[in-house]
């Protein structure tokens, strides 16, 4: 019996860990290696592609699953790169737009990042803002443009304004969250050192919801890059925006798709910019994880 039991343990992995494993067998919560996860990351865009291409296969339209006009092939979409960029001027046009959706995100954070300290820091002003950033929450952003046309016309304000409602209708309850969770107890600890009520928000719920604040902007900002076109649809001009209009009426298709993956390049970068920005204004927070 002695023997057995012993036996029965040593066959029996330890508590809390799995047993081993081939790298391809699905484990929970298990540590990949980096090579792993590139491979892994890249398997379902190249299953994509070539999904992409088999439909969109053949030299004459009645030999393609999907016309042309609808979805062109992956190769003719690389090909008209360059009238892209040279004829439609994708550069200049998608810096019109960067400086569009940071504009609206600098009058967001203007207006929100003070009402979201207060609504963190006092009842009485979160009970009073609270109403209206629900409603917020619940209103179809593509609802504000009618809105904003039929107030601030067609022209550059419109633009901003939307992005900088749209902007401000996603920061507002997270600036106010990263405020309201910094405990209790740093708070008791600034009283009974003699702080007073602005003291105490400047120095203590600011700087330690600080990082929660950070992340919330770093977010916030990759939302706008979903808005612009909303945005810029509707005056058709300089912007990525007029640029897929255009190429919807008058073509190429192939433009579109070019476009959409130029905002996704744009947006992975600026990500990638605050995550940088964001280990240099906040080290510890690497070495906490």
């Amino acid at each position: 019996m002695i023997f057995g039991i012993g036996q029965k343990a040593a066959d029996t992995p330890a508590r809390g860990r799995e047993p081993p494993a081939s790298v391809w067998v699905l484990r929970i919560r298990e540590r990949i290696p980096p090579w792993l996860s590139w491979v892994l990351g890249v398997l379902p865009i190249v299953a994509l592609l070539v999904v992409w291409h088999l439909l969109t296969a053949g030299a004459a339209v009645e030999e393609r699953v999907i016309s042309p006009t609808i979805l062109p092939n992956p190769l003719e979409v690389v090909r008209s790169f360059p009238s892209l960029w040279v004829e439609r001027a994708l550069v200049r046009n998608l810096l019109t737009s960067f400086g569009r959706v940071a504009e609206g995100f600098a009058l967001a954070v203007a207006v929100v990042f003070p009402l979201g300290l207060l609504m963190g820091s006092f009842t009485k002003i979160r009970a009073m803002f609270t109403p209206l950033s629900v409603f917020g929450a619940y209103l179809p952003i593509p609802a504000l443009v009618p809105l904003t046309l039929s107030l601030f016309g067609t022209g550059e304000v419109q633009k901003v304004v939307f992005l900088g409602l749209a902007f401000g209708i996603y920061l507002l309850p997270l600036v106010a969250a990263a405020v309201e969770s910094v405990d209790d107890i740093l708070l008791k600890t600034a009283y009974t050192l003699g702080a007073s009520r602005w003291q105490t928000v400047y120095k203590v719920l600011l700087p330690v919801s600080w990082p929660r604040i950070f992340e919330s902007l770093r977010l916030g900002f990759g939302v706008g890059w979903s808005y612009i076109l909303l945005a810029e649809m509707v005056d058709i001009g300089k912007g990525l925006g007029g640029i897929i209009i255009t190429s919807q009426r008058r073509g190429p298709r192939e433009h579109i798709y070019l476009v959409l993956l130029a905002i996704v390049i744009v947006a992975f970068l600026t990500d990638k910019a605050w995550v940088y920005l964001g280990r240099r204004l906040f080290p510890y927070r690497e070495s906490q994880r």
